[in-house]
């Protein structure tokens, strides 16, 4: 598997670009590789966030299962490698997923220079290592005094408070600098587009698939005889969890679908002109998958503590 790891990566980095052009695969292999190391990076900061949030609320429900938080937020460090290695793309011009990252297109386009103190390569870099290396910071303290206390004497909450304090820290900066890094990341494939949702809405996706991967795994683990102190009482606050943020993804979408369409201002429609267009289907099934399944089957009561309807939704969400 390693092998074919790094045949792969020299492949696509080393490969004779005439060959891959043709191909077509090597714009397709940068921009799912980008999918997929977004995606994974932010169920890992949602993870975190969702912790920190648990812990500041003084929550107690989830301490039982509180390791698989942990677990998850401790991907933010390979999260982090692999946007190093976009970077790296973006450096050595392995790859134009950025329309900015040319420095002739920003010469010849006014809109692109006017973003230029946000949009290049150094703001890319510096803003990726910044915020990324922040969350990993408050991952790592946050575990770090999680196992701590464990190990404390009967009555000592001095860890408790210190988790709480860092995690309070960390809420503001995790609000603000998800946008910035969802901005940065995501929303800059498309520079000459803008809207004041995506963000947010980027920032929901992330957590309804970290619920989803959190109840996948809980089940999972208790398969094999892990977390025998969770029950479906755990799972039924999570799949309440799930049923209500897919709501609120959908009000996002709507809400962000909606205001473009009926303004139908050029600069904003142009991204959901190209989806309707060519992606039709994809489009408008991505709430049928997203909201109207999850929605009516996680309606009932009964239904948030079935293992199986909610390992089927949580699928579908992901």
């Amino acid at each position: 598997m390693g092998l074919g790891v790094l045949c792969l990566l020299i492949a696509f980095f080393w490969g004779e670009p005439a060959q891959i052009a043709e191909a077509g695969t090597h714009a397709r292999f940068w921009s799912n590789f980008l999918h997929n190391a977004v995606f994974f990076t932010g169920i890992g900061f949602i993870a975190l966030m969702t912790l920190a949030g648990f812990v500041t609320a003084y929550a107690g429900w989830f301490v039982n299962f509180k390791r698989v938080f942990e677990a998850y937020s401790q991907f933010l460090v390979p999260g982090l490698l692999l946007m190093l290695l976009v970077i790296a793309g973006i450096w050595g011009h392995f790859h134009h997923l950025y329309h900015w990252a040319d420095e002739a297109a920003v010469a010849a386009d006014p809109i692109l220079q006017g973003k230029s103190s946000f949009l290049n390569k150094y703001w890319y870099t510096f803003g990726t290592l910044l915020i990324v290396g922040a969350w990993i910071f408050f991952a790592k303290k946050i575990r770090a005094l999680s196992i701590a206390e464990d190990s404390a004497a009967k009555g000592d909450y001095s860890y408790h408070y210190k988790i709480r304090f860092w995690s309070a820290i960390f809420l503001p900066i995790a609000a603000f600098s998800s946008a910035a890094i969802i901005w940065q990341w995501v929303m800059s494939l498309e520079a000459h587009w803008y809207s004041t949702l995506f963000a947010w809405y980027c920032t929901i996706s992330w957590f309804v698939a970290s619920i989803a991967l959190i109840i996948l795994t809980l089940i999972y683990l208790k398969s094999r005889g892990y977390f025998p102190t969770v029950t479906e009482e755990h799972l039924h606050d999570l799949g309440k969890y799930m049923f209500a943020f897919s709501i609120f993804w959908t009000y996002l979408w709507y809400s962000q679908y909606m205001l473009i369409w009926y303004s139908n201002v050029g600069e904003e429609t142009i991204f959901f002109k190209f989806r309707v267009d060519n992606f039709g289907v994809l489009h408008y099934g991505n709430l049928i998958l997203n909201f109207m399944l999850p929605f009516l089957i996680l309606m009932r009561n009964t239904t948030k503590r079935r293992y199986g309807t909610l390992i089927f939704t949580s699928i579908i969400c992901l």
